[in-house]
């Protein structure tokens, strides 16, 4: 088994590679998708016939690269400098939807936002087709005006 494996070093790191593109999905912040890298690195040592301890070298080196040279420049581009950007439902406020079931005053009902349905409440009543914009946000449940 541990044969297999030294022999197929490559599999290994593709592994590695594939399971950090996954963890760097639920992050966003470019740091673990800088390991992957360093895995492809590594799954090109392991093709040209490396020893093992040439491929954990290269995988290290490459990976602190990403991290001092990658991640800047993926910061810079994809995060705008923006030092809170919204995510996830935060990235709702100001969003702006339409009325799915009519929102009754003190009540809730459903807007649909970027083809997502979220559940709604608001101070006045809204009908059905109606335009509103997310003004704040408790849960999964969003607050909402006429516009």
């Amino acid at each position: 088994m541990i044969e297999y494996l030294l022999a197929n070093m490559w599999q290994l790191w593709a592994v590695v590679s594939i399971i950090c593109l996954i963890l760097e999905l639920s992050s966003g912040d470019f740091f673990i998708i800088c390991f992957s890298i360093g895995a492809v690195f590594a799954i090109i040592a392991a093709a040209l016939g490396l020893g093992i301890y040439w491929q954990l070298f290269i995988f290290a080196v490459f990976s602190l690269l990403s991290v001092l040279f990658v991640r800047p420049v993926a910061l810079r581009y994809l995060h705008k400098n923006e030092p809170n950007k919204p995510s996830n439902a935060d990235a709702l406020l100001g969003r702006t939807g339409k009325v799915t079931e009519t929102i009754t005053a003190g009540g809730n009902g459903y807007v649909q936002i970027d083809g997502d349905m979220w559940r709604a409440v608001s101070t006045t009543d809204i009908a059905v087709g109606e335009t509103v914009r997310v003004v704040d946000r408790q849960s999964t449940v969003v607050t909402v005006e006429r516009l």
